[in-house]
């Protein structure tokens, strides 16, 4: 018999494109703070430690809504969730730029975190309701990588946005394009036919039950948010700033050299899927890229004397292979039933998007101690994923059945 996810049609396509640009808008969303750091300090009055607390309330409620999404997604599909996520995160991220109280900011951040938490496990639920078993790790790549090109080239486009029409214009465009991407998902948005059905008696919390058991999948959350954490921290935040700071170059052409690392994501994120695909193994393909990732970061970070040219390759090449984090994602689903992969997908992500509210304002905090210094602060980047690597040697591996042949 042919599984009916052993081809994808037109309609699975359509609802994968128009997911992974939910998470694209999604990420833009995150990341928007970080595109006019000094003026929205100004314009709140708040020091580098509020400004980083402020932008960290995007995670406050990302993070913990991880797992009522997955739960609600095992549930009740995709369509009826995703659609108001996508209002939400849109009017958040424009309340934002409406106020000028700090406290109406926050809520609009909490309001963006809150329509965002649903984007990339709605886009990993298309993929793993619509799509064959063995194209998860591939096109789970592709996702991350769409979203991780469109950051690239919108961080640089919207910083010189900022810089022409300030930040507040830039916002409100930001949440206009969200607007469009709610159009698009009313039109191309449909669930599978094997969507889940509510089942009479059903306790919700029941798929939560046995993951929580799991050590297995504990450790490669861990490991998974000790990996991600230069995305959230300097890709998503500090990296700009730092570059200014440290390698005298200016706003554009700092911007610049971070976004090489959402450009070597993309790359990265695709390669490593497509080649674990292949390999049907992940483990070790992590290890390495993990301690080629610690490398590249510190050299970047530390070496003397780096024009914008070579920050820039080393920040590629940092991100191309911090782009197997998305290997998580597969390592963790594999070895328990397709009905709760929205769940293990979605608590995964809570676990490593909760990284980013430890150390954001973490990070934030060393540099106001260190007098707007970042040495020590940026120290912590290369540490924690040389952290990552250690726990990596501890996963068990679950080789994917489509490969066990």
């Amino acid at each position: 018999m042919i599984s009916p996810r052993s081809t994808a049609g037109l309609g699975a396509w359509l609802a994968f494109a128009t997911a992974s640009l939910f998470f694209l808008f999604e990420f833009v969303a995150r990341i928007s703070p970080s595109l006019a750091p000094g003026q929205i300090r100004e314009w709140f009055g708040l020091s580098g430690g509020g400004f980083s607390t402020l932008s960290s309330l995007f995670f406050w409620i990302y993070a913990p809504m991880q797992i009522v999404v997955g739960l609600a997604m095992d549930r009740f599909g995709a369509r009826r969730l995703v659609l108001p996520a996508i209002a939400a995160c849109a009017s958040g991220v424009a309340l934002f730029a409406l106020t000028d109280l700090p406290l109406v900011a926050g809520i609009g951040r909490l309001l963006t975190g809150f329509g965002a938490a649903f984007a990339f496990v709605g886009a990993l639920y298309v993929v793993n309701h619509r799509f064959p078993p063995a194209r998860f790790a591939l096109l789970s790549g592709v996702v991350n990588a769409l979203a991780m090109i469109g950051t690239a080239v919108g961080a640089v486009w919207l910083s010189g946005l900022v810089t022409l029409a300030g930040w507040r214009s830039v916002f409100f465009a930001i949440a206009a394009a969200g607007a469009v991407i709610l159009c698009l998902a009313v039109i191309f948005l449909h669930d599978a036919d094997d969507a889940p059905e509510r089942i009479p008696g059903a306790h919700p919390l029941a798929p939560l039950r046995p993951l929580m058991r799991d050590g297995r999948v504990w450790l490669i959350a861990l490991l998974g948010a000790l990996y991600y954490m230069p995305v959230n921290v300097y890709g998503g935040l500090w990296g700009s700033a730092e570059v200014v700071a440290d390698r005298g170059l200016g706003e554009a052409q700092a911007e610049l050299a971070v976004s090489m690392i959402f450009w070597g994501m993309a790359a990265g994120s695709v390669a490593s899927g497509w080649i674990s695909d292949r390999l049907g193994h992940r483990k070790w393909l992590l290890f390495v890229s993990i301690l080629l990732t610690a490398a590249l970061y510190a050299a970047a970070l530390f070496l003397p004397g780096l024009g914008l040219r070579a920050l820039a390759v080393l920040l590629f090449l940092a991100g191309l292979f911090n782009g197997a984090q998305m290997l998580t994602f597969a390592m963790a689903k594999e070895g328990h039933p397709q009905e709760v992969s929205g769940t293990i997908i979605s608590f995964v992500n809570m676990i490593g998007i909760a990284g980013a509210l430890v150390f954001q304002p973490l990070v934030g905090v060393m540099i106001d101690r260190a007098s707007g210094a970042f040495g020590a602060a940026m120290l912590t980047i290369p540490v924690c994923v040389l952290l990552a690597a250690v726990l990596t040697l501890g996963v068990r591996e679950k080789r994917h059945p489509d490969h066990a042949a």
